[in-house]
């Protein structure tokens, strides 16, 4: 496991020369604009029908015994979630580097079909599950070089996010915006990003690899986000949920080591945000599932999600990239799958 996790360190997605610069929304309560957002006054929102939503809770814990999952004593999330009814399946990257994700390295119609083959292979192991198609786009980038705030990071300007959102649409793709705050913070960057979030169909996901607390230089060593940080973007998205009647959002965690996300069980829950705690991470088949063992089922949030890499996953013995018959037999089956 040490080697693997100095691989992935080694083999991190930072872009240091990358960059060349210096599934279907839901409807939203009320009368909606252009961008989605609606006119109608806050109102209070109605939960979920909460038997169905633990029969679906039941079917992802696939059988566990352990009394960890599924995770106890959450509030029913209101109407409108997207989690447990469908499963999210995302291709992750950044339109400005071919070395981040087959987003940025594939033309959209190619990248589409290579999408769709996906759906359709998740979709057949699990017949009972819709799946959403998604866009993860990287919307703050880790950087090699400090910038003229010597923060280590490059904020996307609006023309790039906007290409995202256009690509999603080809799809009807809902959309995620992934920060990699370096030595910025989450305070600094979530709110730049509100004219997006505040959109139904975008959702957000922040990557502790990358947040560099003690001032080291991204990619030197990984990062870590305690609770307090996790809440301060829960809080958030709830906020915004109930200001512009939205339905409930999507927070994704990036997470391959123990100490990329500190204190879990401080991780506070809010009936308007889904929580998914993403197993990041780049190797064999036996070294994926061990990291998905100690540090997502182990520590549980809420949902679960599993990130598999077309180049990386497949440099070393076995040569052999996961598919959806293996993954859908984890305890508990991910709920949202990456792919980069």
């Amino acid at each position: 496991m040490r080697n693997y996790l100095l691989s992935i360190i080694m083999a991190s997605a930072i872009v240091l020369s990358g960059c060349t610069q210096s599934g279907k929304s839901t409807p939203v309560a009320g009368n909606a604009d252009k961008n989605g957002l609606s006119d109608a006054a806050p109102k209070k929102q109605e939960p979920v029908d909460s038997i169905a939503y633990n029969k679906k809770l039941a079917v992802l814990a696939n059988g566990d015994t352990t009394g960890r999952w599924p995770v106890k004593h959450l509030s029913y999330p209101m109407k409108g979630a997207i989690l447990p009814y469908n499963r999210i399946v995302a291709y992750y990257g950044n339109l400005y580097s071919k070395r981040m994700g087959v987003l940025g390295e594939y033309a959209p119609d190619t990248m589409w079909t290579m999408l769709r083959k996906e759906m359709k292979a998740w979709e057949a192991v699990d017949p009972s599950t819709p799946v959403i198609p998604a866009i993860h786009y990287i919307a703050v980038v880790a950087q090699g070089n400090p910038g003229k705030d010597g923060k280590y990071r490059m904020r996307m300007p609006a023309h790039q996010i906007d290409s995202a959102l256009t690509i999603a649409k080809m799809g009807n793709a809902i959309v995620f915006l992934d920060i990699q705050v370096a030595l910025s913070h989450l305070k600094d960057e979530v709110p730049l990003l509100e004219k997006y979030l505040k959109m139904p169909h975008v959702h957000l996901a922040i990557d502790p690899e990358f947040s560099m607390k003690d001032g080291s230089l991204p990619g030197k060593k990984i990062g870590t986000f305690d609770a307090e940080d996790v809440n301060y973007c829960s809080e958030y998205l709830a906020d915004l949920v109930k200001q512009y009647n939205l339905p409930p959002k999507i927070l994704i965690v990036h997470r391959f080591t123990q100490g990329m996300v500190t204190n879990y069980k401080q991780i506070k829950h809010h009936q308007e945000v889904q929580m998914i705690m993403n197993m990041d991470g780049w190797g064999a088949p036996y070294l994926k599932y061990d990291t998905y063992r100690q540090y997502i089922f182990r520590e549980p949030v809420q949902f679960t999600g599993f990130k598999l890499f077309y180049k990386n996953d497949i440099k070393n013995p076995p040569h052999h990239m996961l598919t959806p018959p293996e993954l859908i037999n984890l305890r508990p089956k991910p709920i949202y799958i990456q792919y980069q």
